[in-house]
């Protein structure tokens, strides 16, 4: 990918749908662009009205268009949610060169293979993650390239999802005039810019608390090896400071995010703000310790929730990593310091070193974007404005991506 070249990457959530435009500087990428709107038409990360969903894509996508001064005309699509689930898949090809020597076309097609599946008809592809590959029954090769067989097998998880959900959000991403460059699964963006290559080694969980839900991912030898989500997130608390100080839901998102904190120890009673009732034409007093009250028990139920889900997916112990957490749930102040006392383990909010983006809400966003810089091999990029279009390289140069960074 030559310098210069622009990726966007378009991720659509539950209460802020976020644009963000890359430049690809050498090996790196910088955030030149970015745009944000709240979402309207979608409950717990699933589109329940296509219009209002489309508008609110379209004001993110003109946002960041005018901070770069570019028209953008195509993007990644970031995909989560708890309609996502992991098959574990194996594929197996014969090596095709004379030589039995293997190549990226043999790796390319035993991925192909692994992805044949026999999926109910609700259900769709959206990425095939390698685990491991075997040459000649010799097990846990990295990168087969070069390396001399004839049977050539891998092990790999297959990321599908549910064909309604991802089809209504393709579907508002190309009303709004975008064309779906291709999809990306966020776990995998994000764990690939804010997880060091030692924690996905020795074990750790990244947990992303969304607004309408939480992501819980297991990455162990250097791989993703379990996903689970739990249902709810940063809009349960909106909603409990709805009813506890009984005000409208826009002003108790306010509230929170301004003078919220997830740990009670961390307010004080000195420190008051007003807030207006619903039914009443005057403002009522709270106290941030009242505020805090409120949060920190739907906080701690989340990180419990976390813990039940790290433990059943066969960890009781945790992982040697701890946890690293992120999104936009992880805004509230002291919620570092909570999730250590709930999860009995290590715990860091991960944030991007971005200008414009250092809130670990840009996670997912701005993680897609450095993920697709290193696993796709695209044609120049973007702004239909200054006659550029962004395309991808296909499947091959996605897997010679993925084995570089497997290793």
């Amino acid at each position: 990918m030559a310098k210069g070249d622009l990726i966007v990457g378009l991720d659509v959530g539950t209460s802020t749908i976020q644009a963000i435009i890359g430049e690809m500087d050498g090996a790196n990428v910088n955030v030149i662009g970015v745009g944000t709107a709240r979402s309207e038409g979608i409950r717990k990360g699933a589109i329940v009205d296509i219009d209002k969903t489309v508008v609110a894509i379209r004001a993110a996508i003109d946002h960041a268009e005018r901070m770069v001064g570019i028209s953008i005309s195509s993007a990644y699509v970031g995909v989560s949610g708890s309609h996502i689930d992991l098959i574990p898949s194996h594929g197996v090809v014969a090596v095709s060169a004379t030589d039995r020597e293997i190549g990226d076309q043999d790796v390319e097609r035993v991925m192909d293979a692994a992805r044949v599946l026999n999926l109910p008809a609700e259900r769709e592809i959206v990425d095939v993650v390698p685990r491991e590959f075997t040459v000649d029954g010799l097990s846990d090769v990295t990168d087969p390239r070069g390396m001399i067989g004839v049977r050539l097998e891998v092990d790999a998880y297959v990321a599908t999802g549910s064909r309604t959900v991802l089809h209504n959000l393709l579907r508002c991403v190309e009303r709004a005039g975008i064309e779906v460059a291709g999809m990306v699964m966020l776990p995998l963006a994000a764990a690939d810019m804010v997880l060091s290559a030692d924690e996905k080694k020795l074990g750790v969980v990244l947990v992303d608390v969304g607004a309408g839900s939480t992501t819980v991912s297991i990455f162990e030898h250097g791989r993703l090896e379990r996903i689970a989500f739990v249902p709810i997130g940063g809009d349960s608390v909106t909603n409990d400071v709805t009813f506890g100080l009984q005000t409208g839901t826009d002003a108790a998102e306010v509230v929170k995010c301004r003078y919220g904190v997830a740990d009670s120890s961390m307010a004080r009673e000195e420190e008051k703000f007003k807030v207006q009732r619903i039914g009443s034409s005057m403002d009522k007093e709270v106290t941030t310790v009242e505020l805090a009250y409120i949060i920190e028990p739907r906080m701690q139920e989340i990180f419990a929730l976390v813990k039940r889900e790290v433990e059943s997916m066969g960890y009781p112990r945790g992982l040697p990593g701890g946890y690293v957490l992120c999104g936009g749930g992880m805004l509230l102040k002291g919620a570092d310091r909570l999730a250590v006392q709930e999860l009995g383990a290590p715990a860091r909010v991960a944030i991007p070193d971005f200008v414009g983006v250092r809130d670990p809400s840009y996670v997912g966003c701005v993680g897609m974007i450095k993920y697709v810089s290193k696993f796709y091999n695209r044609q120049p990029v973007v702004a239909a404005g200054q006659g550029r279009r962004t395309r991808s390289g296909g499947a091959l140069q996605k897997i010679k991506g993925w084995l570089q960074d497997f290793i």
